[in-house]
């Protein structure tokens, strides 16, 4: 029996009523970046294709939605623009629909949130293989992953990490149940209901905290509340570059009850049937994204303010994916 649980069921009936909205997706418009092929995209096997992408509304997947967008520029789709999606199950059924062609999404999403299962992969080449081959029978195709690795964690700041000495979460979990109110948590409201957040967490390492204890609310709020002191442990993305900014101690999952979050490419089956060379294009795109990458990236969106789409197109350019025309023009003569 296929592990799919009633997650994606669930997902496609809520869909179904929501049709009207496109499932969560806004009209979307086109991108209109004036790249043109460097070591990806060479002969424009792209050429003719429309192909929208999405991602979901946080900024390490909108800069990954736009990798993705600007590579299949460069090999000569046209792309439309339908990133930004709130939360999990709008993005990923719209490629399962065919709404949207591709996105990057991460397997331990897969394997927890939409496939239904309860426990973890410790390998994270496994974790990728029983996520591609779940899905296969869900019109989805999951190409190779990176070893971005974008996993939850628990942080707190320097004079509360100072005070309550915790390392792990199992201390974490020791600590609430000596000093029940030392143990606020500032959680998002999709990480305080899902399998694979809080409720799982709160389960694996023996902890039952009283609701009072918990807050939820939007991400970017978490990382200020938990700098400020205003809840001792905030819910953080190891990926993000506020962890390093605002000098958050991260507590490790020493029982490893986190999935893998490795970020990979999802593709609409028939689109990439349709267009193979789709995974030709990304390929050397997703080997070179890392959690190192990713956190310099994410930085530059969430503490120096940058636009998402600009910073991805800065770094594929840089790293010699796509060429701009100003680029090519320096290069003739005799530039950088």
């Amino acid at each position: 029996m296929s592990p799919v649980g009633s997650a994606p069921r669930a997902a496609a009936l809520l869909c179904g009523l929501l049709a009207v909205a496109g499932c969560g997706l806004t009209s979307g418009s086109p991108m209109t970046d004036d790249v043109r092929p460097g070591s990806v995209g060479r002969g424009r096997p792209l050429e003719g294709a429309e192909l929208t992408v999405t991602s979901k509304d946080f900024t390490e997947n909108l800069i990954l939605g736009a990798v993705m967008g600007i590579a299949f520029q460069a090999a000569g789709a046209e792309v439309l623009d339908r990133t930004g999606v709130q939360g999990s199950f709008g993005a990923r059924e719209a490629v399962r629909s065919g709404e949207a062609d591709a996105m990057y999404e991460y397997t331990g999403t897969a394997w927890i949130t939409y496939q239904g299962n309860s426990a973890p992969i410790a390998d994270a080449r496994r974790q990728w293989e029983a996520v591609r081959d779940a899905d296969l029978g869900n019109g989805v195709t999951w190409l190779p992953p990176s070893a971005l690795d974008n996993t939850y964690a628990l942080a707190l700041n320097r004079a509360n990490a100072d005070r309550y000495r915790t390392r792990n979460l199992s201390e974490v979990a020791v600590l609430a149940e000596r000093d029940p109110d030392a143990v606020t948590l500032c959680v998002e409201g999709e990480f305080a209901n899902r399998a694979d957040g809080l409720p799982g967490l709160q389960k694996a390492y023996g902890m039952s905290l009283p609701a009072g204890n918990i807050t939820q609310m939007d991400t970017g709020i978490i990382y200020t509340q938990a700098a400020k002191g205003s809840c001792v442990y905030g819910e953080v993305f190891t990926t993000d570059g506020r962890i390093a900014s605002m000098r958050l101690a991260v507590m490790e999952d020493d029982r490893r009850f986190f999935p893998h979050y490795n970020a990979a490419p999802e593709i609409n089956s028939a689109t990439l049937r349709k267009w193979p060379a789709i995974a030709d294009v990304l390929a050397p795109i997703t080997a070179k994204l890392n959690n190192d990458v990713a956190r310099k990236l994410n930085a530059r969106v969430d503490v120096e303010g940058e636009d998402p789409h600009q910073v991805a197109l800065e770094w594929m350019v840089t790293e010699g994916f796509v060429v701009t025309p100003s680029r090519q023009a320096r290069r003739g003569q005799g530039g950088s």
